[in-house]
């Protein structure tokens, strides 16, 4: 294993030290668990975006189906947390199947307005259907109990330790996300992920090679939208609500926002921009308002222009050119 490697894998095992005791140090369990879920989404769309080469304008439209479907589910017909999860993740990956398959008939900016015409459409079905509350959106969601066993919402006692209903909640939320991230390192290293990659730098030569470059597109589409659907279904067990918000097309901005900010076709990336966003929002809300926004805006602006690669992406070029400068002085000595 490369010294860059083992640096990675120790600070990955510090970032998941530090969120297994964050509850314990001070932090607030409901923040960050938000940063995760909107982490989660981060990571699916740069599966889209950072290794298949293909610009989503509409990924809103599985984060908020499926945290309407997950929300109803689990209100109305009384399902439990886990089952609401999975079927909010199923419901996202069937409407990315059925957009996917419209969508990768076409490339460029061509994909990404037919991505965000169909997102349109669903924002305004959750506009006008009963179930989702319209305007007012879906209220007062419970967690319920984890396999009917395990409640999510009140004090329990685990191996003589005492859990309040936010810190049971927190690290369930903590497992999903890490084992999240490890299924996309995984595809990612795969077989399936190097067409991927091949596809992003040079989709002729992939189709030259033999490769029906439609049918992975595709499947990396409605894997990206499924793990998408699978962030908005946790928002909505975290939160207790879903609302118009979670599906509109601003949402889908925002995620375009924190995958580029952290750096795109990066592991990290994704989970470094959704943090400085989702800590901006929270930090500067209270103190000025809707001009957060703007902040943010201009903030992304000065990291396009001076951290081309993003945070992650920069970072990990600047060790390059260190690595290699250290190798030809190597030589030359």
């Amino acid at each position: 294993m490369s010294k860059a490697a083992q640096l990675t894998r120790i600070t990955y095992l510090a970032l998941l030290a530090l969120a297994l005791v964050a509850p314990l140090i001070g932090l607030y369990p409901v923040f960050v668990m938000k940063l995760l879920c909107f982490a989660l989404f981060a990571c699916a769309f740069n599966l889209l975006l950072g290794f298949t080469g293909l610009l989503s304008f509409g990924h809103a439209a599985f984060f908020g189906s499926a945290a309407y479907v997950t929300g109803w589910l689990i209100k109305a017909q009384g399902w439990t947390p886990e089952l609401g999860l999975v079927a909010g993740a199923v419901a996202a990956g069937l409407i990315g199947l059925v957009v996917g398959a419209v969508a990768i008939r076409r490339q460029g900016i061509y994909f990404a307005m037919i991505t965000l015409a169909i997102a349109q459409m669903v924002y305004f079905v959750c506009l006008q259907a009963s179930f989702t509350g319209g305007e007012d959106g879906l209220q007062g969601v419970p967690r319920g109990k984890l396999f009917g066993l395990l409640p999510l919402d009140s004090d329990i006692s685990l191996f003589g330790f005492k859990l309040s209903g936010d810190e049971t909640m927190y690290y369930l939320v903590v497992a999903i996300f890490v084992a999240c991230f490890l299924f996309i390192s995984r595809i990612v290293h795969s077989p399936f992920g190097q067409v991927l990659k091949m596809i992003r730098e040079n989709e002729p030569r992939a189709i030259s090679l033999g490769y029906n470059v439609d049918r992975y597109k595709l499947l990396a589409f409605v894997l990206s939208a499924a793990l998408a659907g699978l962030a908005g279904s946790m928002k909505t067990l975290v939160m207790g609500f879903a609302t118009l918000s979670d599906v509109h097309w601003s949402m889908s901005g925002e995620v375009i926002l924190m995958t580029l900010l952290g750096g795109v076709g990066t592991f990290f990336g994704p989970v470094m921009g959704s943090g400085i966003v989702i800590a901006l929002q929270n930090l500067l809300a209270d103190k000025v308002g809707s001009w957060v926004t703007v902040i943010i805006g201009v903030i992304f602006v000065i990291c396009v222009l001076a951290f081309r690669k993003g945070v992650i992406g920069e970072l990990q070029a600047f060790l390059e050119r260190r690595r290699n400068a250290a190798k030809a002085a190597a030589q030359q000595s």
